[in-house]
């Protein structure tokens, strides 16, 4: 239950965005420090959690986390380890997709290097057990404007309802507007492509497979969930995605047979489609004074290499880490010297990451034969390489680099 806000209540921490990262941010926070006062604010009602259709790629570090913060246990039943990925290089007109890279799902014995979940598992089991600590939920509502001194930062909601904050969070997604509000600029272009999200059923078990076929409107990748049912995230140029998303189910099945294969059998739709336009932004600083960005609002990149959900769960890793320690200091979590720290922690690597993401859908989404063949061979060689693909697996499971401790599955 949602508890009653009064005019100007005061908080530790005020996150604008209730997705997964808002919500695990403030269920880190309040489980590291009970005593510390957090709000979400999130234009969506919380009962509607259950209802997002879509599913997440979960890596072993930031399952590491959500068993620390004590969601896995409830969220287990419902993921569906992925076991083993491979990557093939084709166009559509090829009769045979060659396997170019393979990768064993393991980071250490029985520990897959990531699941999949269903958001309307996770982000419900997220909300119960925040709101059970003791995090209080201003939705449906948003943040309107905001405006800092030198002791708070003030928030005026949607509703007309004012509160006040030592720190204000922004977790508002990749078109964040209080990340505009707040004057932080964003390097940004787009792709001109769009990935179609969706859900189909097949009739063969895929044994926990993972496939990422390289075409060239772009990357086409089956990601497995529970039963014989998979995941797919489909990019292909913006015009042709939303003409498959929008048009009728035959002729999208006809496509996305063409893409899929048969080695699974018949497939059809089991869920919505969509389609999400997809380019490059990042921030070019993360925090202000009493303000700080985390996930999307702070790095929205290519799908790719599935990471843009765990470059998130690093933010609020991180994030809580800094201010945790910083309070237990007697330090004032809101100041610049403190949310720097945070910064240092995180730039380098989302940066990085958008840069590496940037250039495989340069390399990979193009059907030049020279330019095929020159990554053909460099996914061979990765292939013949134990230890560089080791590097892969454990990037991939976002363990390496400086980790923070609640990715490790360490308490704070």
């Amino acid at each position: 239950m949602t508890k009653p806000i009064q005019t100007n209540a005061a908080f530790d921490v005020a996150i604008a965005g209730g997705g997964y990262v808002g919500l695990s941010l403030a269920l880190a926070l309040k489980s590291a420090d009970p005593g510390m006062e957090v709000a979400v604010i999130d234009p969506k009602p919380m009962a509607a959690l259950d209802k997002d259709p879509r599913a997440s790629a979960i890596a072993a570090a930031a399952s590491r986390m959500l068993d620390q913060l004590g969601i896995w246990e409830e969220i287990l039943p419902s993921a569906q380890p992925i076991n083993e990925m491979i990557v093939t290089d084709s166009s559509l007109r090829d009769t045979v997709r060659p396997v170019f890279l393979t990768f064993d799902g393991q980071v250490t014995d029985g520990e897959p290097f990531a699941h999949m979940v269903p958001n309307g598992v996770m982000l419900p089991a997220l909300y119960r057990k925040a709101s059970a600590l003791g995090v209080e939920f201003l939705a449906p509502d948003t943040a309107a404007s905001f405006s800092n001194s030198a002791e708070e930062v003030s928030i005026t909601l949607a509703s007309g309802r004012d509160v006040t904050a030592r720190l204000l969070v922004a977790a508002d997604g990749v078109r964040s507007r209080l990340r505009d509000l707040s004057g932080i600029k964003t390097l940004h272009w787009d792709y001109g492509q769009a990935g179609i999200v969706t859900t189909v059923r097949h009739e063969r078990p895929h044994n926990g497979r993972a496939e990422e076929h390289f075409l060239p409107a772009g990357p086409f990748a089956i990601l497995p969930l529970t039963g014989n049912r998979s995941s797919l995230v489909w990019t292909e140029r913006t015009a042709d995605a939303r003409r498959l998303a929008e048009g009728d189910e035959f002729t999208f099945e006809i496509e996305l047979e063409r893409r899929f294969g048969h080695h699974l059998g018949k497939v059809e739709l089991d869920g919505a489609r969509n389609a999400y336009p997809l380019g490059l932004r990042l921030a070019r600083d993360f925090v202000r004074n009493r303000f700080a960005l985390v996930g999307d609002a702070a790095h929205g990149i290519h799908p790719i290499a599935g990471q843009g959900l765990n470059l998130g769960f690093k933010d609020v890793a991180a994030l809580a880490e800094v201010l945790v320690e910083a309070r237990r200091l007697g330090q004032d979590i809101g100041t610049l010297d403190v949310l720097e720290r945070y910064e240092r922690w995180r730039r380098f690597d989302t940066f990085q990451m958008g840069v590496v993401t940037d250039v495989l859908n340069r390399l990979f989404s193009n059907d030049l034969s020279v330019v095929r063949a020159i990554r053909d061979f460099g996914l061979g060689l990765v292939d013949r390489m134990p230890s560089l693909k080791s590097r892969f697996i454990s990037e991939a499971a976002g363990l390496a680099g400086p980790t923070p401790k609640l990715l490790l599955g360490e308490a704070i």
